[in-house]
């Protein structure tokens, strides 16, 4: 996607009094650069790195005394901005040079899964509506489900559309304790291992939502692009539609 030129400059540069404070480089960087929502609106944005660039074009024109009574209060904002991302990424250097980023991530997965995932294994309870799968043989268009044997393949799909969006790294524990027997099937179903207080009803919960998901899918590839939005994959880019 190649960025569009705004002219005239955007609202946040464009008085003159900010002229004499905005760089050249800064200048010539701020193109609009447009996306589309899930609602179908066009919308135009900048670059993140931008936002400091900005924020100091305002505290030079303030300590210059150029600023108008008008702007004064973007200036404060700015200032609290600049002071804000100067911690974080201070904290984040430090935590990139001492590895402590990496155990920040592991204590957080670690916290997820110990909410998630139960130490033992829990009784048996339906939990996943017979309209699951009876939505997903009507999207992909096959006879049944009743009286029929259900594909090896919604093993993947439940895989896909439950766990592995259910919270990051659930999936991945789930498989490495409940694997997969030498004959081919699993001991038992991956939900028996999610907690009553928080995993099942989560579980519940989510499953919900995809069934109602797929109940407004007029078919399968809309289903995927709406399951997408709706529930991203962790570090999966999000589609957007775009209007052309």
């Amino acid at each position: 996607m190649v960025p569009e030129r705004s002219t005239p400059p955007p609202a946040f540069l464009a008085p003159r009094n900010l002229k004499p404070f905005v760089p050249r480089e800064l200048s010539e960087s701020t193109v609009a650069i447009p996306f589309g929502t899930g609602e179908g609106y066009r919308g135009y944005g900048y670059p993140a790195g931008l936002l400091p660039k900005v924020c100091e074009v305002y505290l030079e024109a303030r300590k210059a005394n150029a600023l108008l009574p008008s702007q004064q209060h973007i200036a404060e904002r700015a200032e609290i901005l600049i002071r804000g991302l100067a911690t974080v990424g201070i904290i984040a250097l430090i935590d990139e040079a001492t590895g402590y980023q990496q155990l920040r991530e592991e204590r957080a997965l670690a916290t997820i899964l110990e909410r998630f995932i139960a130490k033992e294994l829990q009784p048996w309870t339906k939990t996943f509506p017979y309209e699951f799968y009876k939505q997903i043989f009507r999207l992909k268009g096959w006879p049944g489900p009743d009286g029929v044997k259900r594909p090896s393949v919604i093993g993947h799909y439940t895989n896909d559309f439950v766990y592995a969006r259910l919270a990051p790294g659930v999936l991945d524990e789930l498989q490495k304790i409940n694997p997969k027997l030498p004959a081919g099937p699993r001991r038992v179903h991956h939900h028996r291992w999610f907690t009553p207080e928080i995993g099942h009803p989560k579980l519940k919960e989510h499953l919900a939502a995809v069934v109602a998901l797929m109940r407004a899918a007029p078919n399968w590839d809309s289903f995927k692009r709406s399951l997408n939005r709706a529930f991203p994959k962790l570090n999966e880019t999000i589609e957007l539609p775009l209007d052309h």
